[in-house]
């Protein structure tokens, strides 16, 4: 798949400016190789050079952009067929499917009840991505008024569904601004689905009724210039759809297959009679590896899980998800509130400070940068450690903002308490409890009362 280094360093200018961010170009070539970089960092790049690295170290699996604006999602730019090898990047966008003739009051009352499916969980926003419009009578000024409802009236992003080119063109024109997903060029259409793409530099889906049918069309398009396409095979058997999801990734992923490169779009809410088995569907296909799914509808008790599963999935092996090292303020601190200190892995200070918060104590939590390690874990590898913990207390400035020098530090940590005391000689060390949900508890039973 890509070029080696050396083979990027020859295209290279070689002028080893360094404002690319590394002194030279050599170390700029092995960190494209290595995907830490991108070709945009070096500003004297041929523009011949920059098409041939371009194509070459382009991912196996082609990154896809649909929506315009904050809201709008990748899809594709895989490079492993298993999360642990390195890391999946683009979260599969999870989206659902609306007909044509709905009436525009109850398509208004969907939209508000569906924009309302959103989650904070360790920091971070989780909802659906997009509406799926599907033409089911052909009645063009049908489809394009829900079209423009949904792009004008909600933050979602759109797949518009026809096989009808003419019915689809003028709803794209309407909704352009929202970039959509032209859905779908088949073997009958394909031409007058790829000018239209073309012309409106939109991305396009692609439909076949299996995998061997969609290679000569995928062909037939990329020919036409086209490289945002999303794949859809055709299946709507659990079975045959597992097998060709995996399919596709490992001809484009070990066979170098191009024709295949490219993210897919799934059909759950084809497949089964109630939302449960479409949400069973889903949850198989957001790690064997549906790039987008669509359901009947979203419901809380569906939805939240796939998005937690999502998360998961996602989520960089290698990198423990974090927050920033420093002093958080919980229920409006003053010089007499308690002092509390725990690591950055963002799931222990997301607990730690929703038990702090739900005790309505005012509270100081110190965030010490462990590298994304839990307490025990950190304790263990010595990254909480006394003389650690010291040396970031004294410099984080909490001792200006209280009154009286007293730390909480947690419950696994305790084995650090008499290095503390050592190291921080005005302070008090008190060992808290193990188990954030027993934090509001000690909290009283120290004194602190409630706001």
């Amino acid at each position: 798949m890509g070029l080696t280094g050396i083979q990027i360093f020859k295209l290279l200018p070689k002028t080893n400016c360094g404002e690319c961010g590394v002194p030279t170009c050599l170390a700029f070539a092995m960190n494209l190789a290595a995907g830490k970089a991108e070709l945009d960092q070096c500003p004297y790049i041929s523009d011949e050079a920059r098409e041939k690295l371009a194509e070459a170290s382009a991912p196996p699996i082609r990154p896809v952009q649909i929506g315009a604006g904050v809201r709008a999602f990748k899809v594709g730019g895989e490079t492993v067929m298993f999360r642990h090898e390195k890391t999946f990047y683009n979260p599969t966008a999870i989206g659902v499917l609306v007909g044509s003739d709905i009436d525009m009051d109850t398509l208004d009352r969907k939209l508000k009840e569906w924009n309302a499916f959103q989650y904070e969980r360790v920091g971070l926003n989780l909802r659906p991505e997009f509406v799926a419009l599907k033409d089911v009578d052909g009645d063009a000024n049908k489809f394009k008024a829900a079209a423009e409802k949904i792009a004008r009236e909600s933050e979602f992003c759109l797949v518009l569904m026809s096989e009808k080119p003419d019915v689809l063109k003028e709803a794209a024109a309407a909704c352009s601004f929202k970039r959509p997903l032209l859905y779908a060029a088949t073997k009958d259409n394909v031409d007058e689905m790829g000018n239209m793409a073309k012309e409106m530099k939109l991305p396009l889906a692609v439909k076949a009724e299996n995998i061997e049918g969609l290679i000569p069309l995928t062909e037939k398009l990329t020919g036409m210039g086209l490289k945002e396409l999303v794949l859809d095979p055709g299946s709507r058997e659990m079975k045959q759809l597992f097998q060709d999801m995996v399919a596709i990734r490992r001809a484009a992923l070990k066979a170098g297959n191009r024709a295949l490169g490219f993210p897919t779009i799934t059909f759950p809410c084809e497949m089964a009679s109630n939302l449960d088995i479409e949400t069973m569907i889903a949850a198989m296909l957001i790690p064997k590896y549906g790039s987008m799914v669509v359901l009947s509808d979203f419901r809380g008790e569906s939805l939240f899980p796939l998005l937690v599963e999502r998360l998961n999935i996602f989520t960089d092996p290698q990198r423990p998800m974090t927050v920033t090292e420093g002093i958080y303020e919980i229920n409006s601190p003053d010089e007499n509130s308690p002092v509390l200190i725990t690591t950055n892995f963002s799931l222990t200070y997301f607990i730690v400070s929703g038990e702090i918060e739900g005790s309505r104590v005012p509270s100081w939590l110190l965030i010490m940068d462990t590298e994304g390690l839990s307490v025990m874990t950190a304790w263990a590898a010595g990254k909480f450690s006394g003389d650690l913990v010291a040396s970031f207390v004294k410099k984080c400035g909490i001792a200006e903002k209280v009154a009286k020098k007293r730390i909480i530090i947690p419950g696994y940590a305790a084995a650090i308490a008499g290095e503390l005391e050592d190291e921080l000689p005005d302070w008090e060390i008190v060992i808290g409890p193990r188990d954030a949900s027993l934090i509001p508890k000690f909290l009283r039973e120290m004194g602190y009362q409630p706001k």
